[in-house]
């Protein structure tokens, strides 16, 4: 059967499912896609907001890019501060490529790109419709997708995409294990929106003894603060007057991954196959990489290579989140000391400074070798 022709099914119609959409749209396929929840993730309550220069070159293809360089905020510099002292500021357009490390764009605001550009194929996701039984052998997957209605269908799919998120019904239909650890410390956020615009071009943490506050951009007036402080609220030195508290949230971090990332033809891709710190800005990111690789398999034919082929990126991922994630946590305050001190002195080296832009630019896993030029 030609590639074209396959029937394929995508769990999940997040960023990763999207994505794997409408890159398999652009390359002839017809890809069906569902999803439990209603429609997209509601634009005040999203939780990845980072677009790394990665994702921005893994979706110039299919100019998804250009909407979202026209949406997003461009952070020009990441700044760690503590007591009042700026102890480092990088200039994260020091990298080479078109684009510079990162941006910021509400993860509901980029799946609503996405969907704009995948109606283009006339492919439409079929919202709460769940995902209740996955069975079969290696070379068909039989689902069962039980919808709104309470009407039930079950279709045979020579391909099924899982990028129905940390608690993945297929992954589990699969026998898939997810291991990992949970970390003690719970994180929480706040955003504000503001009287009138605020500096949206940089991003900041504030080291405390112990604990942070991170500050991110979301729009021009809207300002994102994430701390490992219950208080942090009290604590934060607001630029601007408040006109409201959009949305407050609290969660703990969790680094997992799957056991495999396929199974005969099912494939895990974003949150289904690993989940980790937002530390770095990777999530959403990696799970459009995997979509786009996954995608560009299924055309070529070799989507058995896809677990091989990504899991060095995910190890690379977990690994560098990890990392930052131990930094901005430490409780004890011989080491805090110590990191307060080793940071600014290393980040002034070049070599270093461009090490931490190339990870967080998403630069440090396997270059596309679909995009010409793609670092």
């Amino acid at each position: 059967m030609a590639s074209g022709h396959r029937s394929i099914l995508i769990a999940g119609a997040g960023a990763t499912g999207l994505t794997a959409a409408l890159e398999l749209a652009r390359r002839g396929h017809l890809p069906r896609i569902v999803d439990s929840d209603a429609g997209p993730v509601p634009l005040t309550e999203s939780r990845a907001l980072g677009i790394n220069a990665r994702t921005l070159t893994l979706l110039s293809p299919s100019r998804v890019t250009d909407t979202i360089l026209q949406e997003a905020q461009q952070i020009q510099h990441f700044r760690i501060a503590a007591k009042g002292k700026v102890l480092a500021d990088i200039d994260t357009t020091e990298v080479p490529g078109p684009y510079s490390a990162i941006h910021a764009l509400a993860q509901g605001h980029t799946e609503r790109l996405l969907l704009g550009k995948l109606s283009d194929y006339e492919i439409v996701p079929e919202w709460q419709t769940v995902v209740e039984a996955v069975s079969g052998d290696l070379s068909e997957t039989k689902v069962t997708l039980k919808k709104l209605d309470g009407s039930v269908e079950t279709a045979d799919f020579d391909i099924v995409i899982a990028a129905d998120g940390s608690h993945s019904t297929v992954r589990e239909a699969l026998g898939l294990g997810f291991p990992g650890q949970v970390l003690e410390s719970s994180f929480y956020l706040a955003d504000f929106r503001y009287a009138g615009p605020v500096d949206p071009s940089y991003a900041e943490i504030s080291l405390f003894d112990p604990g942070m506050i991170g500050r991110l951009p979301v729009t021009r007036d809207v300002l994102r603060y994430i701390s490992t402080l219950p208080d942090f609220e009290s604590r934060i030195e607001h630029p601007a007057p408040i006109a409201e508290r959009v949305w407050a949230s609290d969660f703990r971090i969790h680094f997992r991954r799957a056991e495999v990332m396929a199974k005969g033809n099912v494939f895990l891709a974003g949150d289904a196959a690993h989940i980790h710190s937002p530390a770095g800005a990777r999530g959403m990111n990696l799970g459009i990489e995997d979509a786009c690789w996954l995608a560009w398999l299924i055309s070529e034919g070799r989507e058995q290579e896809y677990a091989v082929l990504r899991m060095p990126a995910v190890t690379t991922v977990l690994k560098q989140t990890h990392q930052l994630t131990s930094l901005i946590t430490m409780k004890h305050p011989m080491a805090i000391a110590i990191r307060n001190l080793a940071v600014p002195v290393l980040l002034r080296i070049p070599a270093f400074r461009q090490k931490l832009l190339h990870g967080v630019s998403g630069y440090d896993t396997q270059s596309p070798p679909w995009i010409d030029g793609a670092l």
